[in-house]
Formats: C-alpha cells, structure tokens, sequence
C-alpha cells in the first residue's frame, strides 16, 4: 500500500510516499516551505490590486502581507471562504479594510490568487519532472484547526473539544478523522473540499497537527522502549506536550512557545507527569490549556521535537530528538502513517 502523507507546519510543509512494500527509510520525502509563506511572497511581490479565491488556510504572515499591500494603496478583495483564513468572523475582516466579493461585479484588472493548504496538482508535476512516480492509494493530511465557535475563544474551544475527546486514556493515533470530519474543524473540511476539487476522490485521513506529531513520536525507536515517557512538540507558534503510559495518552498541555522558558517548560513537564498541571494555571498564564486523566508512574524519558526542540536542551530533563524513520523532519508525516496502520488493523 502506498500513502501520501502531508503535514502542513508553520515553517514547512513535510510530505512523504510511504510504500509498504519498503523500508520506511526508503520513502520519497519532501520538505517545502509552508504554503502561507509562497502566499505572503506573491503578495509582497504583486504591485497591483488583489482578488482571492479557494480556501480556508493556515494564515500565518498572510494577514500582514495584506495589510502591508493595502498601506501602498492597493485594494484587496476576498471571497467569503478564503476570507475566513484571515479571521473567522468575516466582520472582523471587513474591519482590516478587506473588502469581500460582490458576485454581481467583476474584477477583471485585479491580479488572482488562490488559497489553498493542499496542491496535489502541484506536487504531482513536481515528482514527474524528476522522472519519480506518483500514485497513492490513501492519502493522510496534518493542519493545525483549533476548531471555531463563534460562542467561544480559540483556547476555550480547542481545549473543550480534547477534553471531550480525552475522556479516557487513548492512543494518539485515535485523534484522527476519516470522512467524519466536524462541521467545525474549518481547515480540515477545507482540505476535503480542495482534494475534491482536484479530483481526489479518496477520503484523506485528516489529523491536528500536533496529534500528528505525538504520534509519529511514539514511533521513534527510544520512544518504543519506554512504557511512561512524555512526548513534546516545541513548534513556531505552540508547544504540545502529552504524557503517555501503556502507549495512551494520560494528560495533556499546550502553550505559546515565546512564552515559555526552560524553567517554565521543565516545571510544566514534571507537573504534567505528575498529574497535577491544571487547565486555570496555563489559561492564566496565556496558554492553551491542560486536561489530566492520570499521573503516569515516572518521566523515563522526554521525546522531543518540533523546530524549536532545542529549548528542552536547557532543562534538567532526560530528553531525546525524535527521529522516527531516521528524520527529525519527517514525525509527523510518520504519525499520519502510522495512525492510517493502526486504524486499518
């Protein structure tokens, strides 16, 4: 069985073909700057108005490429989808001064662009000009979607949705949707919609990318020889840390990695494993939130990773690089993979 497996990062978007017939080190593997970054370039690089179509996508410098665009005095219009890659309230991005598509008006002198997380079509021609085949029988896709409730903040909502799922110890792998994707995960059903557009007609596996990476953590070959360890990714933007025991997750805590320190972050860690870390304690201190089932029994070990992994480097800690499949880029096109394996034994 082949699969295609993407996961779409802050700084890059990782892609592996995993061939079962092969040895997971033998897989084509791809790492490309994140889609939001080509985004914020071709707008820095446009000198004439904008009109947007396509999807909802991960935003990241998008927003203030735009508002940079419009300063120089150009307009910028957005279709009604694609509009909520800004912000989900489509008021608020009308406040930025982004206009939204009139469908009785055409914008024929505006320069185009497409949102969008996923470009299969893209990538096949990529692969194909180097003579490399590209076929899939399953495809698995990695976003980060903290969810949207238009009653609710992002932390709040996020944090409610792994509470409700967490109910009791689970492997990672179980964070995971196959053509049941709710109504509000938005960027995961937008990557739905554009697979379909491009005439994929496979349901993709679709996974946080976060729990994407916990997963392909427990894979790496330290991780297999532990039974209590926690998993932490230190991303860009978040840092995710599970405590797992007996291969499930017991506990779990998110935050924004500009605000942690090494002290912070060892504290949280050994609080996590304890089971003692509580949701209040990190909302107040600007983070996402915790929810805790059990303590687990020890720490064995710290499995990192992520692009800022080195900060575990300045704890007290016993921590380890993750390098499933012998790539510390690859974890978590390796959890997407592995949670397809686990769901179809």
């Amino acid at each position: 069985m082949k699969i295609l497996a993407i996961d779409v990062g802050t700084g890059t978007q990782d892609i592996m073909i995993y061939d079962s017939k092969k040895e997971l080190e033998n897989s084509i593997k791809l790492v490309l700057p994140s889609p939001h970054l080509f985004i914020s370039q071709q707008i820095k690089e446009t000198e004439n108005d904008l009109y947007f179509n396509g999807e909802i996508m991960g935003g990241g410098k998008i927003k203030n490429s735009l508002l940079e665009h419009m300063n120089k005095g150009y307009t910028v219009v957005m279709e009604e989808i694609p509009a909520k890659t800004i912000r989900d309230k489509i008021s608020q991005v009308e406040a930025l001064g982004i206009e939204i598509a009139d469908e009785n008006k055409i914008y024929k002198d505006f320069s185009k662009i497409t949102l969008r997380d996923i470009n299969i079509t893209k990538l096949a021609e990529f692969l194909l000009g180097y003579d490399l085949e590209f076929d899939f029988d399953e495809i698995a896709i990695a976003v980060q979607d903290h969810g949207y409730n238009e009653n609710m903040g992002d932390r709040d909502f996020r944090f409610e949705k792994i509470r409700q799922k967490l109910k009791e110890p689970i492997k990672p792998e179980e964070f995971s949707f196959k053509g049941n994707v709710p109504d509000y995960y938005t960027r995961m059903k937008a990557v739905e919609r554009t697979l379909e557009k491009e005439g994929i007609n496979k349901k993709p596996l679709l996974m946080d990318t976060k729990f994407a990476s916990i997963a392909g953590m427990c894979y790496d070959d330290e991780s297999l020889k532990l039974n209590s360890f926690v998993a932490i990714d230190i991303g860009n933007g978040h840092t995710t840390a599970a405590s797992i025991e007996d291969g499930k997750i017991q506990a779990i805590f998110e935050h924004h990695t500009s605000s942690l320190t090494p002290e912070s972050l060892e504290l949280y860690i050994k609080r996590l494993a304890d089971g003692v870390i509580t949701n209040k304690e990190v909302f107040e201190d600007h983070g996402h939130g915790a929810h805790v089932l059990n303590p687990i029994s020890k720490i064995e070990k710290v499995i990192v990773s992520g692009p800022k992994r080195e900060l575990i480097e300045k704890t007290n800690l016993d921590w380890h690089h993750a390098s499933p499949g012998g790539d510390v880029m690859m974890t978590g096109t390796v959890g997407l993979i592995k949670t397809f394996e686990v769901l179809n034994e």
